[in-house]
């Protein structure tokens, strides 16, 4: 695919955005200068928001109290990602290869996997919170059975991704190489679509689960929809380029933040309807910083079914089963992605695939 060829709230003949009215205001509550080097990932839970950074360490910081929590030290080298799962635990990557879960109860390392040769660049937990999806340097993507802590899958994907998500419902995920988002589904392991960006990809996020935002080496935000490939919007974020973008949903419609290297954070409104319209600048703030990463802190959008443990499961059979008890997870019983390496559906003859 290439560019979109719609625009919705885009810069007309002055260059202006589509919507100028601002409805919300925003100030800093909390400001902490707790890294020795720049910060490199960010992620937040319903009551914690941790940074990784290239000095090697993750910051906790209780959103409750406003005060730091204190530092996990684990990781040899850039902290590259984190991500949450629900209250409980927490995911993090980082350069030395390596895949950390951490309990959120005593900020436990319960389990450090060494996922990649080369540097993790970036994870994303499923829904269900049983499985993991991982790329790295190695040119691979790994699927973790996160029950057991073991792999379930490998598929060499030839180039070096540098973005993995899940969709909303588990039931796809996509992968970001350079300015290519390839579309995988959870049945097959195989890819089903592909969307091309203009420029190089810094940022996705799923708005829901057929429309994925893109942010990219220039000032747009555009919007795919995936189930049908098609571009169905853009429009002029900021005046730089955007370097991270997320979301949250208000009661009827979506909100869009971004962020731009020029150190401005932006909040769109984004009504989700078969036919998009324009979104609605309704607040920005300059940070006066050179902004690297960006996440979404929000008490009420944590998961309600996080705090309940994970049965018990051992085998890729065991674990198909647990996942389908999960109302939103859509998969089959010969499901690919999940078999083990040492029973791989075709004879190998070499390279792992």
């Amino acid at each position: 695919m290439q560019s979109p060829g719609r625009r919705c709230g885009g810069p007309g003949a002055s260059g202006r955005l589509g919507c100028v009215h601002q409805e919300w205001t925003a100030k800093a509550e909390f400001t902490h200068h707790a890294h020795t080097a720049s910060i490199s990932a960010a992620a937040a839970s319903e009551r914690f928001v941790v940074t990784g950074s290239k000095d090697e360490t993750i910051q906790l910081y209780d959103m409750k109290k406003r005060v730091e929590h204190g530092a996990l030290l684990h990781h040899d080298g850039t902290v590259t990602c984190l991500e949450f799962y629900g209250t409980s635990h927490l995911l993090s990557g980082g350069e030395d290869g390596l895949i950390c879960v951490w309990s959120t109860k005593k900020w436990e390392c319960l389990k450090s996997i060494k996922a990649h040769q080369g540097h993790v660049t970036s994870l994303s937990v499923h829904p269900s919170g049983k499985l993991a999806l991982s790329v790295g340097t190695d040119k691979t993507l790994r699927t973790w059975n996160l029950i057991n802590g073991r792999s379930a899958f490998i598929k060499n994907i030839k180039q070096n991704a540098h973005i993995v998500r899940w969709s909303p419902d588990g039931d796809k995920y996509v992968a970001v190489v350079n300015d290519k988002v390839s579309i995988y589904d959870l049945e097959t392991a195989s890819v089903i679509g592909t969307v091309t960006n203009t420029k190089r990809i810094s940022s996705v996020k799923f708005i829901n689960n057929s429309v994925l935002a893109i942010a990219g080496g220039d000032e747009f935000v555009r919007l795919c929809d995936l189930s049908k490939e098609e571009w169905v919007c853009e429009f002029k974020a900021h005046e730089t380029r955007v370097k991270a973008i997320d979301s949250f949903m208000m009661e009827d419609y979506c909100v869009l933040v971004t962020a731009s290297n020029d150190g401005f954070i932006k909040m769109w409104k984004l009504h989700l309807q078969e036919e998009l319209e324009s979104p609605t600048l309704l607040g920005e703030v300059n940070t006066t910083a050179r902004l690297t990463c960006l996440a979404v802190w929000r008490p009420s959008s944590v998961q309600q079914t996080a705090e309940e443990p994970a049965a018990e499961a051992t085998t890729s059979k065991e674990l198909i089963q647990e996942l389908s008890k999960t109302k939103r997870v859509r998969i089959a019983a010969e499901v690919v992605i999940l078999e083990d390496e040492s029973k791989p559906k075709k004879k190998k003859k070499g390279g792992g695939k």
